[in-house]
């Protein structure tokens, strides 16, 4: 039953009015309990998850329905309450030198000895700095989602106004079991596979190169349009990368230029691993312009857990965060020195999903345990143990919506008082990877055909029917990176 004492305060009618308010942000979702690898896990570091099935489900077209969900009473635990915990005293950081590969491409000066978002002109205080149109130089109407289908190793770019998908495309020659997705600030995407390989998409048709001798420029249409390898012509580029679990992916902001207003110098983080081989953690600093490794950071201190690097966000330093699975490591590279740090989960959180919030937090979903916060100041830890999940992602109404586990749904934790405001029940096999859109809608991706898109206002969703063992929990739309570089 649906109980208005467990709404959130916020008036939803900002729904409506995304594209002036920016109202929500997403954060990076990136779970992975039941990860659809038939990879030899480390067995010094493998934990049992949720037990959920990953077999392909294909359907001949694309289809959209709505749903009102029935909502049940969300409870009103706060921190310090039954619904959650404070954690402070396990917490150890330690900072490591960083070791840096010899770059291959353009030197990354840019970036040197700066932190946070990136300006071109000098700062106007009364304009904040920002003069471009449409939100930071970006179009607000211009919303895309865009989702791995790991049984075909493709890629969807889904429009989440109209649930009609207008691509597909092949993430790697040969199949690759694409995962996580990552968007800039550009509107542009990356995806990672999982067997290794980073590959970017242009989101514009009129950013596309031609580059297969054919006139024009061919590109997919849609779903039941998926263009060989060599034909493709909006993929911008493709970097092997040697490993046998390449998960996490994040874009760094860049710098906006505000005579074009567009974003330069975007980088793209990643992490490999060989599984079964402790000491082989890497993470990878990518050109976003060309692909090309610019930076290498070697973890051997990091246990390898059952995938290696599992989950990764950016802060509002561009500061990468990433998540082992279960296992339970937090780790922080440091954008301006490439400096790494690392503290332990909350003793009983078993980690899967990594978001951050407006406020530089890094969040983390425990399949068990509960879904814990993470101060980078204080180096300190509080748990809400009454909510556990997979994938999450934080909004710009402050609050973080989880993926449930093992009840299959979505719920929401204010972000300062650790409430449980919303659990919003969806009649999904199980509920993976969680976004936000740029009108504030939650959407949550199911491990089969099945994208849900969720308005947290009424409570009902609709249904996008078309996708092939969808497995993503990411920034899938951008939102996230926009809501800790550009919060509003």
């Amino acid at each position: 039953m649906k109980q208005a004492a467990a709404r959130h305060a916020t008036p939803r009618s900002l729904a409506r009015t995304r594209a002036t308010a920016g109202a929500l942000t997403l954060a990076f979702t990136l779970t992975g309990c039941g990860d659809s690898d038939a990879m030899t896990s480390d067995a010094a570091g493998t934990v049992t998850g949720p037990s959920t099935s990953d077999a392909a489900s294909t359907t001949a077209g694309g289809s959209a329905s709505s749903t009102t969900a029935t909502t049940s009473g969300a409870g009103t635990s706060t921190a310090g309450s039954s619904g959650a915990s404070s954690m402070t005293a396990a917490t150890t950081s330690q900072t490591t030198a960083a070791t840096t590969a010899v770059t291959t491409g353009a030197s990354d000066d840019s970036s040197s000895g700066t932190t946070g978002l990136k300006l071109d002109v000098g700062d106007d205080t009364a304009t904040g700095g920002f003069s471009c149109p449409d939100n930071m130089g970006m179009d607000v109407e211009f919303s895309y989602i865009w989702i791995s289908n790991t049984g075909e190793s493709t890629l969807s770019k889904l429009n989440t106004q109209t649930l009609v998908e207008e691509g597909r495309y092949l993430t790697r020659e040969t199949p690759g079991s694409p995962s996580r997705t990552s968007v800039n600030l550009s509107g542009d995407v990356v995806v990672a596979n999982r067997s290794g390989g980073v590959s970017k998409f242009y989101a514009r048709a009129e950013d596309c190169v031609d580059t297969n001798g054919q006139p024009g420029i061919q590109t997919s249409s849609g779903k039941d349009d998926v263009l060989a390898w060599s034909v493709e012509e909006c993929r911008a580029w493709f970097t092997q990368l040697e490993g046998t679990s390449n998960r996490p992916i994040a874009w760094t902001s860049g710098t906006l230029n505000e005579q074009t207003c567009e974003w330069e110098d975007q980088k793209v983080w990643t992490s490999t691993s060989f599984l079964g081989q402790p000491g082989t953690m890497k993470v990878h600093r990518l050109n976003g312009d060309t692909g090309a490794v610019e930076d290498v950071v070697e973890l051997p201190q990091v246990a390898l857990g059952s995938w290696g690097a599992y989950g990764g966000a950016v802060d509002g330093d561009n500061n990468l965060w990433m998540t082992t699975h279960g296992s339970g490591t937090l780790i922080r590279v440091r954008d301006d020195d490439l400096s790494v740090s690392t503290w332990p989960a909350p003793a009983g959180v078993l980690t899967y999903g990594i978001t951050v919030d407006t406020n530089g937090r890094p969040w983390v979903a425990g399949f068990s345990g509960g879904v814990a916060r993470f101060d980078p100041e204080l180096e300190s830890w509080q748990v809400v143990d009454a909510v556990t999940g997979l994938g999450l992602q934080a909004d710009g109404e402050g609050r973080v919506w989880v993926g449930s586990y093992p009840n299959k749904g979505v719920t929401s934790i204010d972000i300062e008082t650790l409430e449980v405001l919303d659990i919003i029940p969806i009649a999904a096999g199980v509920t993976k990877g969680v976004s936000v859109d740029f009108f504030g809608y939650v959407w949550v991706v199911s491990m089969d055909t099945q994208a849900y898109r969720v308005d947290p206002e009424t409570q009902t969703y609709d249904i996008y029917d078309g996708l092939n063992q969808a497995y993503t929990y990411s920034d899938m739309t951008g939102w996230g990176l926009k809501n800790v570089q550009v919060p509003q």
